[in-house]
């Protein structure tokens, strides 16, 4: 038998903390303890001790997963998304980090097989992340690129800025034409300068809530 070959596995997602704002105009989550462990004391022998946290969070928070749902009423919700739109899908980095515009158009994806794949946009706006930058003027995809991308076969699209759509107006082509399609899509992801151009797999998976249509997703590449 050969030597077996190094693994390694990258965070692709920003840590939920108390008071942090993700998305302007939404609450930002509270993270506390339901029972500390010093209060479980009096329920356990001694030297017994747990601590059971509560989060209130809106779904929108960190790095996060859009179903259908999110876009339509009659969209299959972050429950019925199936494991394979979501898990150990063959991943893609497109670079887009130098582009001169904001608008990434198709251009930006014509030369890289999409089929199949998670399509990953690095744009390096999450070094702005928890700044007053990072909510403005930020890199979008452009609805031809988003159908682009739904006739080309990605499975899955994920940008590391506040929106893969322009959020200066209330249109959401791209929200619209990919979850149309049952392509979900990830925001807010990090650190995609750490992966290669292809090669690598990528799982962004929630908790299995029914009635959501966004949940902040623990976000990785393996290659």
């Amino acid at each position: 038998m050969g030597p077996v070959s190094a693994t390694r596995l990258v965070d692709l997602g920003h840590t939920i903390e108390d008071g942090m704002v993700t998305y302007k105009g939404l609450p930002a989550p509270i993270i506390c303890d339901y029972l500390s462990h010093l209060q479980s004391r009096e329920k356990y022998a001694p030297g017994t001790e747990f601590q059971i946290g509560k989060v209130t969070m809106t779904a929108n928070t960190g790095t996060y997963i859009d179903s259908p749902f999110h876009r339509f009423a009659h969209g299959a919700d972050i429950a019925a998304l199936p494991l394979e739109s979501i898990a150990a899908l063959d991943g893609v980095v497109i670079h887009a980090e130098t582009a001169a515009e904001r608008a990434i158009g198709p251009e930006a994806f014509t030369s890289t097989d999409v089929a199949r794949k998670a399509v990953l946009v690095h744009t390096g706006w999450d070094v702005h992340w928890r700044s007053e930058r990072y909510f403005e003027g930020h890199p979008f995809l452009t609805a031809a690129a988003a159908e682009w991308l739904r006739d080309a076969g990605a499975v899955l699209v994920g940008i590391d800025s506040l929106n893969v759509d322009d959020t200066r107006g209330g249109e959401r082509p791209v929200h619209t034409i990919l979850l149309a399609a049952g392509i979900p899509i990830v925001e807010h992801l990090c650190g995609l300068e750490q992966l290669p151009s292809a090669g690598f797999e990528f799982t962004a998976t929630p908790a299995r809530v029914k009635g959501m249509g966004s949940f902040p997703v623990r976000a990785w590449a393996r290659f």
